[in-house]
């Protein structure tokens, strides 16, 4: 800024007026004025794109010749979504069994010790001929919450099952005389401990069953076609993990499944509990 342009501001500062602001491109100088004189207008106010109103945002709430709301209403939503929500939104996470053979063994002990004390045989598989045929289970048949399982999950279901089938469980181990299950090392949140894989059957024919250990299944609202999980001759480790009601039913391949899920970080020592009431809310758990 050269010497005369210093003495133009001082002198217009001394009588009171605003300074004239100027800009300097190379040698030449142009005033502020000039380059807002050619300048493209820039509307900051936002405009209703029905009536094209922008004045006086603070007072105009709502344009009287439309709904929209001003721009100075609209601001972000907050995330009002609920944390079951959330969590179904999350992948499911394949168990990682024991490294340690010592260990291994020892799970695979007493859970078999539970089991011939229950006169159970192990098996993965949820239907015997004698019973409810596998196209029995429909999900277009459940009258309550169902959730559908993405491609990942249903790859981390797949890849959970093989483990299964070589006998490479969960760390759990079965205690206090077979009846309780707790976690042998920490497991993680959304790991899929194990699938509900008892003998399926109608719910008819089990009204005076006095078993211990029945799943849901299937809720329909036509009685004949409710299915039950019964771990009263075969199962696995689920049988003995404390509840008797999966809280959510799984949609796999259209048919329904009943996954214990990890909803939480599981402590080293801690006993393992799912969901008393399902949706019926028969049980004081709380």
């Amino acid at each position: 800024m050269t010497r005369a342009h210093t003495w133009i501001l001082a002198r217009q500062v001394a009588n009171g007026s605003q300074p004239l602001l100027v800009a300097t491109v190379g040698s030449k100088c142009r005033s502020m004025r000039e380059i807002m004189r050619v300048a493209k207008r820039v509307d900051l106010a936002a405009e209703n794109d029905e009536c094209g109103s922008g004045e006086r945002e603070d007072e105009l709430l709502l344009c009287n010749k439309c709904d929209n709301t001003s721009f100075d209403t609209k601001k972000r939503r907050r995330d009002t979504r609920t944390l079951e929500f959330s969590k179904k939104q999350r992948r499911l996470l394949t168990h990682i069994p024991s490294q340690d053979p010592v260990r291994r063994l020892a799970q695979m002990s007493l859970l078999a010790m539970a089991m011939t004390s229950h006169n159970l045989e192990y098996n993965n598989d949820t239907y015997n001929p004698s019973m409810a045929h596998r196209s029995a289970n429909r999900s277009s048949f459940e009258n309550g919450r169902i959730q559908v399982l993405c491609k990942e999950d249903v790859e981390i279901l797949k890849n959970c099952r093989a483990l299964y089938i070589r006998r490479e469980f969960p760390p759990l181990v079965v205690a206090f005389e077979g009846y309780t299950v707790e976690a042998d090392v920490p497991i993680r949140d959304m790991i899929l401990i194990v699938e509900y894989a008892d003998n399926v059957d109608y719910i008819r024919n089990r009204e005076e069953d006095d078993c211990d250990s029945m799943m849901t299944l299937l809720s329909s609202a036509d009685p004949s076609k409710i299915l039950v999980a019964c771990a009263d001759r075969l199962g696995n480790i689920s049988r003995f993990i404390s509840g008797i009601n999966n809280h959510t039913t799984y949609n796999v391949d259209k048919e329904c499944v009943a996954l214990l899920v990890a909803n939480r970080d599981i402590a080293n020592g801690e006993r393992q509990y799912y969901d008393y009431n399902g949706c019926e809310y028969e049980y004081p758990t709380h």
